[in-house]
């Protein structure tokens, strides 16, 4: 695999993953910036809470669809799954930091998702009925995410996957709370703005 090749992967990657979902969805439907809107962020639950259901539903699968489009590029230019993995990583990085709005981005777990969805199809899918059977029980989106990533840790650990793999997930699922903590500044203005 040529070096310029996967520079190449992981910049288109990058650039996949800075499409900014919610924000040309606020964008088309009220001339908003989803950014100055409730919590800040830009990403499918801020997007819900916005504008309703089926906009939330909407801006996740696309921002899931960034996460695995990411990954097959990077398997069907010949990466290895380090590569793979690596893609994935950048995808993220760019929802969480896109070049196309000011890298001013969401939390990255719909692209997260997605790149687990792609590099680990099994535990991601139990993942997916794990968390939307507890989200409809508990209308909990971070307990419902809290025990479907936990248990696409546990599987993978328990079917022996290399430690590298591991740490890769651990890695990539702490970044979700770390951009949370990133955020909050931008969150406590909106907060404190006059009118909210």
């Amino acid at each position: 695999m040529k070096t310029t090749t996967f520079f190449f992967v992981i910049l288109a990657a990058y650039l996949i993953g800075s499409f900014p979902t919610a924000l040309v969805y606020s964008r088309l439907r009220a001339s908003a910036d989803i950014r100055a809107l409730g919590d800040g962020n830009m990403g499918a639950r801020n997007t819900k809470r916005q504008f309703g259901m089926r906009a939330g539903v909407l801006v996740a699968l696309v921002d899931i669809v960034k996460g695995l489009l990411a990954v097959m590029l990077a398997d069907l230019s010949g990466l290895a799954l380090g590569g793979q993995m690596l893609g994935g990583a950048a995808a993220i990085l760019g929802h969480d930091f896109p070049l196309f709005a000011r890298f001013k981005g969401g939390q990255g777990f719909a692209a997260t998702s997605g790149v687990f969805l792609y590099l680990f199809p099994l535990p991601a899918l139990i993942g997916a009925g794990i968390y939307f059977t507890v989200y409809l029980l508990t209308r909990n989106s971070d307990l419902g995410a809290g025990l479907a990533m936990g248990q696409l840790f546990l599987h993978l650990a328990l079917s022996g996957a290399a430690t590298l793999t591991l740490a890769y997930v651990v890695a990539v699922l702490l970044f979700v709370p770390f951009k949370k903590w990133l955020d909050r500044p931008r969150r406590q203005l909106l907060e404190q703005a006059p009118g909210d």
